[in-house]
């Protein structure tokens, strides 16, 4: 089965309703926006980070017309200097490749040890679209389900407010 058959059964497993965008692959916000057609709801940045000693590890999801500044989010979270985390520590951590970062990794963090850093803004959108652990698809669902399935992966959640 593949990353994205799994987020879909996973979805459908927990009732929640999604909309779902074939398109090219896609690395970066810019690339969806430069697809030949729209997905109306809020785009989401995920990021993967890690803190200074590599010993904890954070996905942050963010508004996607936001810089994420890991200086201001490690000293909101009182973490030491954060960084992107490797490639190798990606798929390690959620197993996903460069360019499928996604909240569905969480899925595959089978110690539920990564901490998810919300962006607080995200609140206020309807509906919020995140790849299906794949750069070739998009899937659009609301907050609410957003967060029944963070619930449902009992990592660490903590919201913040991201500049």
């Amino acid at each position: 089965m593949s990353e994205a058959e799994k987020v879909y059964q996973a979805l459908d497993t927990l009732g929640i309703e999604y909309e779902k965008y074939e398109h090219p692959p896609v690395m970066t916000i810019a690339d969806i926006e430069d697809l030949d057609f729209t997905i109306e709801p809020m785009h989401c940045k995920n990021l993967f980070l890690r803190n200074s000693k590599g010993n904890q590890h954070y996905l942050a999801i963010v508004h996607h017309e936001k810089k994420a500044n890991t200086r201001a989010i490690a000293q909101k979270i009182g973490s030491t200097r954060l960084s992107f985390a490797s490639d190798k520590r990606l798929k390690t951590h959620l197993g996903l490749e460069p360019g499928g970062v996604s909240v569905f990794g969480l899925m595959n963090n089978e110690d539920n040890k990564v901490i998810v850093l919300v962006d607080e803004d995200l609140k206020k959108e309807g509906k919020i679209t995140f790849h299906p652990n794949v750069n070739t698809a998009s899937i659009t669902i609301s907050y609410e389900d957003f967060e029944k399935f963070l619930n449902d992966q009992k990592n660490p959640v903590r919201y913040i407010k991201m500049e």
